[in-house]
């Protein structure tokens, strides 16, 4: 069976999701997209010779009746509204993070899937489909350091165009979320924001970089620096400390050059260079996973706890306080 797949919003990660599906992955064509700029949506089509057809909106991608699954790629404020329809249809969605803008917003989506009875929404949260942090957890589950006690994570970017307000911790941030709790299958159950000496380079108003500590129900520690801004290249550190060791997520793979009296590897800057392979495992899990109609990534739930967690962090931030996080209990659908 091929999955046959509608795109939602064809712009920079849609049109990459278009074009590994297309060019890269097995098993799945893409055969309906749509875009607020249809001249975008039309072009991507043309030029990836698509035998695709451009729909005026994101639900007359979703109901068309040759789509089988789709892929919510739009601006982040729409993908609730996509979402809840696609449940409403009956078809897998793929929905790139944000699940939903707000907390109260990922709940409603929550509770759709369990209205409908089967689990039928992934979540974009690629780092867990990185080889990198695969090979981590594996230390870690096998035990090979002992329990986790602490861990020390880092999430650097050069720069950050566009990052105002809270963004760092709404939209950076999340990532660490959700890995993390994968990573140690636990929750956090605190949240507690400190502010160092703001970098010259955020832009007016905007607070950079952060350091981030959250507290799981097993009494682990983890502390993260955001720094987005930070110049040097895009750098995703990770260190779990055990009870007998400790455990490094492993760096990108690059050249060790001695060279004018250096001796040097290069750092890479973009974060789609950084990930890319992990996209393409993501994709193509989900692709494999949707046709035997089984749904095994971070699902709605992981999206509703990423969400409830972050606006903890933005509270913790603006009072200075230590903020509980209170998540309900998973429900058993999603065990």
């Amino acid at each position: 069976m091929v999955l046959k797949i509608g795109v939602i919003g064809t712009g920079a990660i849609g049109q990459d999701h278009i074009r590994r599906i297309s060019n890269t992955l097995s098993g799945a064509k893409i055969v309906a997209v749509t875009d607020v700029n249809a001249e975008q949506a039309n072009a991507i089509v043309k030029n990836e010779n698509l035998d695709a057809k451009v729909y005026e909106s994101g639900h007359d991608v979703i109901n068309a009746d040759d789509v089988d699954a789709v892929i919510v790629t739009s601006w982040g404020p729409t993908h609730e509204e996509f979402v809840l329809a696609s449940i409403a249809a009956g078809k897998p969605v793929f929905c790139e993070k944000p699940l939903a803008t707000t907390a109260e917003g990922c709940k409603r989506i929550v509770d759709a899937e369990l209205a409908h009875g089967k689990q039928l929404v992934q979540v974009g949260f690629m780092r867990r489909y990185d080889k990198g942090y695969r090979a981590l957890k594996r230390v870690v589950d096998n035990g090979r350091i002992g329990e986790p006690l602490m861990v020390h994570c880092a999430h650097r970017a050069p720069s950050a165009p566009g990052c105002t307000g809270d963004m760092a911790l709404t939209d950076s941030f999340p990532h660490e979320i959700d890995v993390l709790r994968w990573l140690l299958n636990d929750d956090y159950v605190s949240a507690q924001v400190i502010l160092p000496r703001n970098t010259r380079f955020a832009a007016e108003g905007v607070q950079d970089p952060h350091i981030v500590l959250l507290e799981t129900k097993q009494g682990i520690r983890i502390d993260t620096e955001i720094f987005v801004n930070c110049q040097y290249g895009y750098d995703i550190q990770c260190q779990v400390v055990g009870e007998t060791g400790t455990a490094n997520l492993p760096e990108p793979s690059s050249v060790l050059m001695r060279s004018e009296a250096k001796l040097s590897t290069e750092i890479l800057v973009d974060w789609k260079d950084r990930f890319i392979d992990s996209y393409d495992v993501e994709l193509q899990e989900w692709i494999n996973c949707t046709v035997k109609g089984e749904m095994n990534g971070p699902s709605a739930w992981d999206g509703y706890v990423v969400a409830v967690t972050a606006d903890a962090c933005v509270e913790a931030k603006q009072t200075g306080q230590i903020v509980p996080i209170s998540i309900p209990e998973r429900p058993a659908f999603y065990s």
